[in-house]
């Protein structure tokens, strides 16, 4: 099915009403039985449709979308500076960028409705239900190169957080150096990628992925305990939190990030990492493909390296292919 045409039919059914079959072909200009091939096709994305004779289809309980509209509208701040692109299905919304960052200009912002590709750190597939989630990736110059984004992971996850908050959710925690937790669960990653000169100009590429509404069946894939933004709103007796919303308060709060941090750098933004700090003062392990470190989270010094207690004495650590967990 052409994107187009997707995004007209669930339009139209996003609703939750019952549409005959008659009046989605007049929409779309097509035939009944194409109609029904294109509904098919919506199955096989995942989307479950219900369907009644004598009444047509509908989507039980209906389908926020994505709205340009209405990201521009809640983002206030900068919102007239914003380029935005949304798209039903994507690859990546990382590698979209990543390939055309020459030719983008800087605040360019893919967001999608499903991935068939999403990648979250090393390597891990990002799972992408259509429409139930936040996935979107902003592309940013720097002129100084790998040394101007020290930390810069770090202060992101401090923005989703706090657009989080903003919206009412409490009990948002940061686990070093890339991931969103509540309830000790995943609630969101960040994946950043460069290119260009990494000592000169450079393109960054920040890709967000937040869990907002998903069922359990969309989720069998992941391979660690997750949690989203409908079951915390839910539990703290909050009104069911728009995508759109949502994205605009997360991409507001990068604008003034991304706007001013090669003067600002993390230490700016420390002091908010460890107020949400995950797993701070308690003991952990440091895992990579060859050893595990254990000691005690001490939280990260101001350039975002994360300061562990060893039996030998305080360690830093800057990055790289490292997983942290708390002991058991």
């Amino acid at each position: 099915m052409q994107q187009d045409q997707l995004q007209s039919l669930l339009a139209v059914l996003a609703d939750g009403e019952y549409h005959s079959g008659s009046e989605l072909g007049e929409l779309l200009g097509v035939s009944r039985a194409a109609v029904w091939k294109h509904l098919q096709k919506l199955s096989e994305l995942g989307i479950e449709l219900d369907s009644s004779r004598g009444r047509g289809y509908c989507l039980p309980g209906g389908l926020e979308l994505l709205s340009g509209a209405k990201i521009v509208e809640c983002m206030g701040a900068n919102a007239e500076l914003l380029s935005l692109e949304i798209l039903p299905l994507v690859d990546s919304t990382n590698t979209r960028l990543m390939s055309r960052a020459e030719q983008l200009p800087s605040g360019f912002v893919c967001v999608a409705e499903q991935q068939s590709a999403g990648r979250g750190r090393r390597g891990r597939a990002w799972v992408s239900p259509f429409a139930r989630n936040l996935y979107f990736s902003l592309l940013w110059r720097f002129e100084g190169g790998a040394a101007e984004l020290e930390g810069l992971s770090l202060a992101v996850g401090v923005c989703i957080a706090e657009a989080l908050e903003s919206l009412g959710i409490d009990g948002v925690s940061l686990k070093w150096p890339n991931d969103v937790l509540a309830d000790g669960k995943k609630l969101a990653g960040i994946l950043l990628e460069m290119s260009g000169d990494p000592a000169g100009a450079c393109h960054l590429v920040i890709g967000v992925g937040i869990n907002v509404d998903m069922a359990s069946m969309q989720a069998l894939d992941i391979d660690q305990p997750w949690i989203d933004v409908a079951s915390l709103a839910r539990a703290q007796g909050l009104a069911p939190i728009s995508r759109n919303t949502l994205c605009a308060r997360v991409l507001r709060n990068l604008w003034e990030l991304l706007d001013e941090y090669p003067e600002r750098g993390f230490a700016f933004w420390r002091e908010r990492w460890m107020a949400r700090a995950a797993y701070l003062n308690r003991s952990v392990r440091l895992v990579t493909s060859s050893q595990q470190t254990h000691g005690t989270l001490l939280g990260v010094d101001t350039s975002g390296a994360l300061r562990l207690a060893t039996d030998t004495g305080e360690q830093l650590v800057y990055g790289g292919e490292v997983s942290l967990r708390p002991e058991s």
